[in-house]
């Protein structure tokens, strides 16, 4: 069959910045980098054959740089940025390339779409989970809308798991121990059950207490991690031609809320806080499920074509509550939020994969559909105006797709050139309603404010073009455009009902992008580098409507801009078993025009937020000679970012997270001689070595407001497999 699962590389992948053999000791008389392989574009291919601008992080990276969830990946990617939402530090805001959602309401699309297993994950609330069974990562980044389930604006990221193995028996276990009484344990194995049938479970609980104590009611501290997730796959390969694989997972996560402190401007900044104040009431930890099933089935209807189809229900419940600033003006909270949202959805894809007799015509031809059913309900108390603010509705979106790839190598120029071009049409039908209350505190008295629905129906076509070509078989390069749409919405914090009926709409993109992926110094050193040119309209702004109620926020499709930059990842393998490898990332991103009511170009006022103008990434990793007692593996790692605008206006002072870099380190001990079965790995970890004080988020929440990242952060992981 022509799927990832059949092809061993797939479970032998090693991540970009780690070098290593390719073939057996002795096979071999230079050491070269092992190839990277992913499915980007819904084949197996190498990545220095894929025109993407693309990150790819394999099993041994992710364990090696301790990367357990999504938040995770913000020190990894350049041009990625990562931040937990003001109201809910379980949800992942996701930038890339400066393109992202600054809200997290249900009513709205990512700009960056998340999927598991080629399933789109619709809603970014309970992003920030454990990572129970992971094979590799991939970060596209730049507008994906041809291949993909959903279309997005700012570029996807896949979650990819390991697969079931028929015939073989595995099992690993790792726990890991560190300071602020970190315990996580993660187990998974797999079950062969016959000659054509195999299943694989995993189970992965983590507990850490957070570093900013919580001095009055509630739950002891803000920030504490309380997570647990499930895993149960199964393959059935009844056929050398058909294979049908069934995953159900679970994610709960019960983190306590985080500390949201009071702060100056930049570029004053505060000292990382230990406690809360003693004021603080009644502090509660959130309740987040997210759970899903998936069947994906491929059928081989020749050697040539195969036949894939992915169904997939997932739902959502996620409660989630904030307190700001209880103490700063006195016993009561500037203001205190609560909600609770309900999703569920389902998809079904289609895709049809083929080439030709000789290879020169690959193709894939697909069919999507979504549909997605939700209710959400928030509770703003505001103690200075003695009420309670009530906000509650339904959504019920449908989506439907038709898209087409085909790639193109010409009999001429030696074939070393690829012509590819894409084509995908989208339509969306959005309903969303909103019912407005107020009620006054200390009372069980409602009283409406207003209700409205809206009912918009949006369509797309976006096309796109590669250009690709092999200027010698390890140097390729690549120019592409490419058009990206992201549907419109509606914005449940709007300042009346009739502005929320009305919707928003859609937001597109033209991208333009050049690169080329090299292999040189005889395979021994990769490079691989991107410059792009986004030309971006009718972007969805949140604009602060009224200066004396940060909850209520419109939504206009006022802004145009030009976003260009560029992305340069790099491997060396210096010596057998030393490796250095460094990523970095240049953005520009700038508003050219912002239309208001009355026709005035107001961009003047607002800032392009989570755009850094530079990222930088390095890592050094070395594997000392096999000694009597193991074998040794170092590694240091250090990630840095430029200043960051994160207000989209600068009306009432500039919110600016500082410049900041982050050392990381990790000594691991493997191959332990007196281990007879399996292999046992023992590494000592670090994070933040420096103990350095940044923020990962600066908002107007009332105050200017700030929320801490990690301090140091130590630990131990034991891991055993076989």
């Amino acid at each position: 069959m022509n799927t990832a699962r059949k092809l061993p590389v797939i479970a032998r992948l090693k991540p970009l910045a780690w070098a290593c053999l390719v073939a057996a000791p002795g096979a071999l008389a230079q050491p070269m980098l092992e190839e990277v392989v992913v499915t980007a574009q819904k084949r197996v291919e190498s990545l220095q054959d894929t025109p993407i601008s693309l990150a790819a992080l394999g099993s041994n990276e992710l364990e090696m740089r301790g990367i357990e969830d999504i938040t995770d990946l913000r020190s990894v990617v350049p041009n990625l940025q990562l931040t937990p939402h003001p109201n809910s530090a379980a949800t992942a805001r996701i930038y890339v390339r400066g393109i992202g959602n600054s809200d997290d309401q249900i009513t709205q699309d990512p700009s960056v779409a998340v999927y598991l297993d080629g399933v789109y994950l619709a809603r970014t609330q309970g992003l920030a989970m454990e990572a129970a069974d992971i094979s590799r990562i991939e970060v596209l980044r730049g507008p994906q809308g041809t291949l993909y389930g959903r279309n997005a604006t700012g570029g996807a990221i896949n979650y990819i798991t390991t697969d079931p193995a028929i015939g073989e028996w595995e099992f690993r276990q790792q726990f890991t121990v560190g300071n602020r009484d970190l315990f996580r344990s993660k187990t998974t194995a797999n079950l062969p059950l016959g000659d054509n049938l195999a299943a694989r479970i995993g189970y992965v609980t983590a507990q850490q207490h957070g570093f900013v104590d919580n001095l009055g009611t509630g739950e002891d501290r803000f920030g504490d991690r309380d997570r647990d997730a499930w895993r149960a796959d199964l393959l059935w390969q009844p056929s050398d031609s058909i294979e049908v694989r069934y995953a159900y997972d679970r994610s709960d996560i019960n983190d306590t809320p985080v500390y949201s402190a009071a702060v100056p401007l930049f570029p004053q900044t505060a000292d990382r806080p230990s406690a809360g104040s003693p004021d603080v009431r009644n502090v509660e930890a959130n309740d987040v499920v997210s759970d899903g099933h998936s069947l994906i089935a491929s059928w081989e209807l020749s050697p040539l074509v195969t036949l894939k189809s992915i169904t997939a229900y997932r739902s959502l419940d996620n409660y989630q509550n904030m307190d700001y600033h209880t103490g700063v003006y006195g016993p009561f909270p500037i203001f205190r939020t609560s909600g609770d949202i309900e999703q569920e959805q389902w998809s079904q894809e289609l895709q049809l994969l083929g080439e030709s007799d000789d290879g020169s015509l690959q193709y894939i031809a697909g069919l999507y559909y979504f549909d997605e059913d939700g209710s959400y309900f928030s509770d703003t108390l505001v103690p200075s105006s003695g009420i309670n603010s009530l906000n509650e509705g339904d959504i019920s979106n449908e989506a439907i797709a038709a898209f087409g790839q085909v790639t193109w190598t010409p009999d001429v120029l030696e074939q070393r050139l690829h012509l590819t071009l894409g084509l995908r049409w989208s339509e969306d039908q959005r309903q969303a309603s909103k019912a407005e209350s107020i009620s006054p505190i200390g009372t069980d008295l409602v009283i409406p404010r207003g209700a409205g629905a809206g009912d918009n129906t949006y369509t797309n076509t976006s096309p796109s073009f590669i250009v690709g070509y092999d200027l010698t078989d390890d140097i390729n390069l690549y120019a592409k455009i490419v058009d990206g749409y992201k549907t419109g919405g509606y914005n449940t914090r709007s300042s009346s009902i009739e502005s929320f009926e009305r919707g928003f709409g859609e937001e597109t993109l033209v991208s333009y992008e050049v690169g080329a992926k090299m292999e040189l110094w005889d395979r021994r050193l990769r490079v691989n580098a991107a410059a792009f040119q986004a030309d971006y309209d009718d972007i969805q702004i949140n604009v602060q409507s009224d200066p004396n109620d940060i909850s209520v926020t419109d939504v206009l499709n006022a802004g145009q801009a030009t976003i260009s930059g560029f992305e340069l990842d790099t491997t060396a393998l210096l010596f057998e078993g030393f490796s250095a490898s460094l990523r970095y990332g240049y953005l520009d991103a700038k508003y050219d025009e912002i239309v208001d009511a009355t026709g005035n170009d107001i961009k003047d006022i607002f800032r392009f937020t989570q755009s850094p103008r530079h990222t930088v990434t390095a890592d050094l990793d070395y594997t000392l000679p096999a000694l009597p007692f193991g074998t040794l593996q170092a590694n240091v790692n250090y990630s840095w970012q430029d200043d960051k605008f994160t207000g989209s206006t600068a009306e009432s002072g500039e919110f600016i997270v500082g410049d900041y870099g982050l050392l990381n380190a990790r000594l691991g001990l493997s191959e332990i001689p007196f281990i007879t079965t399996g292999d046992l790995r023992v590494a000592l970890w670090a994070k933040n070595l420096e103990d350095k004080e940044y923020y990962i988020a600066h908002f107007n929440g009332g105050v200017p407001t700030a929320m801490f990242g990690e301090p140091r952060t130590y630990g131990i992981d034991v891991i055993y497999e076989y």
